[in-house]
């Protein structure tokens, strides 16, 4: 007999407790998965472009699925992912200094490596002063917090990376954007901050190369603007560096404007093959930059490989000069092939080339046949782009033979033919 008030311990064959109802916050996660949405449709047909895994990266070619394919995607513009002198330099940081910094760059996270590097990409971007961040979205999004505060305007390009947004998100300013592009509507706006708000602080910020169309900034009028508002101007040229002006030095000096800019930010995980971030500028403003970026004060600092990866491959840049010409060459050649073919790559002015194929169905159709011909590209649909824009978003490297680019052509014109996107004529 059973003491009073025994109760017999639960099993695995009792009753299961009631599980509580998930929160309402909740709600949008599952009709995200709903068997009806785009989502479910394309990962059942196997058209899912993304997350796709890359088990080997040797720069133009990968190993997708255990199948070699053409890389036609990636933002590896100098060829320097897999330089076996860049990847001896990490690997000889790693033995000198460890994996990592375990601390920000504020506190204990400060390598003589990441002086270094301040103090070279000043001088290669013609600059007095240099700071690092640990990604370049975290750059961006840190150098328009610490600058923009509560009574100042910022003006922004409504095709500005996410990380722009989110920098004038976080700030205390208020933003106006102008219409991509539309330097007009940029100047009215200018004219109104001075009717409404003359004592505001102003800064205006731009993609210095557009990471989707692969259009240059107009700088020239950028500036002159600049200069006649009394604001500051930012560009972002972290698909310039390396890629745009003589030697790859950037946007502005594509104009020869290098000192008309106040500040330039770029990243590391593009040109530089690695990861982190930089704005460089006059020496009062990127220290207090570094000393009130909450971005930067409150991240751990970039890793020892990736300083020395980026120093590499700034060497190698300036030592290797065919590489920026060998770049542009591609680009010309890849623009004008597309276009013989009959497809519309908008205006592209860089090694990024957009492929627009319309609607998002057959974009995603189009990726997965481009693939299975044997080219990795990166699909692109809305909100990304405008509604019936999804476009196959290609890029390319110094490094890409001329037989590897015919390859890649000749895959399109097939799989374009399939889905009616040109025509055997040529035709769009």
């Amino acid at each position: 007999m059973m003491p009073e008030g025994y109760r017999k311990p639960s099993t695995l064959h009792d009753e299961a407790p009631s599980v509580k109802p998930a929160p309402s916050l909740f709600d949008k996660c599952h009709r995200f998965f709903d068997p009806s949405g785009i989502y479910a449709q394309v990962k059942q047909a196997d058209l899912y472009p993304y997350f796709r895994a890359i088990e080997r990266n040797d720069g133009t070619r990968a190993i997708i699925h255990g199948r070699e394919v053409i890389m036609a995607g990636s933002n590896n513009y100098l060829g320097l992912l897999s330089d076996p002198r860049v990847k001896a330099a990490a690997q000889q940081a790693i033995e000198q200094y460890g994996t990592g910094c375990t601390g920000s760059r504020f506190l204990n996270g400060t390598l003589d490596l990441h002086l270094e590097l301040e103090d070279r990409l000043a001088a290669f971007m013609g600059r007095e002063a240099c700071v690092l961040f640990s990604t370049g979205y975290m750059t961006n999004e840190g150098v328009i917090q610490a600058l923009a505060g509560k009574g100042d305007l910022i003006f922004s390009d409504k095709d500005n990376h996410a990380c722009i947004v989110a920098g004038t998100k976080v700030s205390m300013a208020d933003t106006w954007r102008y219409r991509h592009d539309d330097l007009g509507h940029l100047r009215r706006l200018l004219e109104k901050a001075e009717r409404e708000r003359p004592e505001a602080g102003k800064l205006i910020v731009t993609d210095g190369v557009f990471s989707m169309s692969g259009t240059i900034a107009r700088v020239p009028e950028l500036t002159a603007l600049a200069e006649e508002f009394g604001a500051a101007l930012m560009l972002d040229d972290a698909h310039a560096v390396g890629v745009v002006g003589p030697g790859g030095h950037g946007s502005a000096s594509h104009y020869g404007l290098e000192n008309e800019v106040h500040l330039t930010t770029g990243t590391f995980s593009k040109s530089f093959a690695s990861l982190g971030g930089f704005v460089v500028g006059d020496r009062e403003v990127i220290d207090y930059i570094r000393h009130n970026s909450s971005a930067h004060i409150f991240s751990a600092s970039m890793p020892p490989a990736n300083v020395a990866t980026v120093l590499k491959c700034l060497d190698i840049l300036e030592e290797e000069t065919w590489r920026v010409e060998r770049l542009w060459e591609i680009s010309d050649y890849m623009r004008e092939g597309f276009r013989s073919l009959g497809f519309n790559v908008w205006t592209s002015q860089t090694p990024i080339i957009p492929v627009v194929v319309g609607d998002l169905k057959t974009c995603f159709r189009f990726w997965k046949d481009l693939l299975e011909e044997g080219v990795f590209v990166n699909a692109v649909v809305p909100p990304a782009v405008p509604q019936g824009q999804s476009l196959m978003r290609t890029s390319y490297m110094a490094t890409h033979t001329d037989e590897e680019l015919d390859f890649i052509l000749s895959a399109f014109e097939r799989v374009g033919r399939k889905h009616g996107v040109i025509s055997k004529n040529g035709a769009p």
